[in-house]
């Protein structure tokens, strides 16, 4: 009866924006009224079939778009925040792209959005991308389409899987327009690893062995405000590296990788690639993850069997080169000693 209802409602004028915001705040008041989850459940049911692949369509988002749908970029964009429209302007220029699924009935109200920079190489650092002045580069130059920010946008989806249908049509979109592409690519965030060195397990793991006294003081820097600034020691530069590649490869939740955004990618067929450090050293960047950030890239001949491989054995594709990082982290000793125990 309850499903009914809402699908009578639906039919109203402006009746599923509504159900969608009713799903938002239901959200929020969950944990107080677990009773609600039942409500939820049929909101999700609905939403699902409601909003299927069949029923979106995916635009190009240009500065010719209309001023509420750019309006709902700055006001949504939840990796980079957007400072204004000059920067906003510059995100969507020629050697810039970005697009967005949209339903019928929320019309001028992205679901989600993806914003990628064509680049002559594998892009390293976030705010060479994100520089309002930086010179606009010829597209026709470029070899590589960098990901570098998705955002769901609606709250009241939350549990919608729309970004993995996102990146491999824009990915097909792109091939189609720049034939010249060679690689694609995310700029990602890790935005765990902070947290998770921090938790005691990590810390009590971390001073076990040789050098761990030594390990926890290079350790405490990045506590420090600016202490990226300067000169960086390179003992610290090494064990943070390790320790991210230990993260993603390793730290998990229940089957699945601890960090969100891996589990993200690499559910959609992506491979770890590469870890860059000082990729992001805006505020937040430095308080999530220390300034990392990791290149997933997506092989169009590999993403299929990526995804298969991925939800069978939950199996991490990495490069040579991550797996050498976490092979050296002061963890995989430890996680040894345990295992012969």
């Amino acid at each position: 009866a309850r499903q009914e209802l809402f699908r009578r409602l639906n039919m109203a004028p402006g009746g599923t924006q509504t159900l969608v915001e009713m799903r938002r705040q239901l959200l929020r008041g969950l944990k107080q009224h677990p009773a609600w989850s039942a409500i939820d459940a049929d909101l999700l049911h609905l939403f699902r079939s409601w909003f299927n692949r069949g029923f979106l369509h995916l635009e190009r988002i240009d500065w010719r778009t209309s001023a509420m749908v750019l309006e709902k970029l700055i006001q949504y964009e939840a990796v980079h925040a957007v400072q204004g429209w000059p920067d906003l302007r510059r995100r969507l220029e020629a050697d810039r792209r970005c697009f967005g699924f949209f339903h019928p009935q929320l019309p001028d109200e992205p679901l989600i959005f993806i914003e990628v920079a064509l680049t002559r190489g594998l892009s390293a650092q976030v705010q060479p991308l994100l520089e309002v002045t930086s010179q606009v580069a010829s597209p026709a130059q470029a070899d590589c389409a960098i990901f570098y920010s998705i955002t769901n946008c609606q709250e009241g989806l939350r549990g919608i899987s729309f970004g993995n249908l996102l990146i491999k049509q824009v990915a097909e979109d792109l091939k189609r327009e720049f034939p010249h592409l060679r690689t694609f690519a995310t700029l990602s965030p890790i935005p765990g690893l902070r947290r998770w060195l921090a938790q005691t397990e990590t810390r009590v793991q971390l001073s076990m062995g040789p050098n761990a006294e030594h390990r926890l003081a290079l350790l405490s820097a990045i506590d420090q405000p600016g202490w990226h600034s300067g000169a960086v020691p390179e003992a610290l530069q090494k064990l943070l590296m390790r320790l991210c590649a230990w993260y993603l490869l390793h730290a998990r939740q229940g089957a699945e990788p601890l960090d969100a955004v891996s589990r993200f990618h690499l559910g959609n067929g992506a491979a770890l690639e590469r870890l860059n450090w000082l990729g992001d050293t805006s505020e937040s960047g430095m308080a999530r993850s220390a300034g990392m950030m990791v290149n997933y890239i997506y092989r169009l001949e590999d993403v299929e069997r990526n995804h298969e491989r991925y939800f069978a054995d939950h199996a991490i594709v990495a490069s040579r080169e991550v797996q050498k990082l976490a092979r050296k982290s002061p963890l995989a000793a430890t996680a040894e000693k345990r295992a012969e125990a």
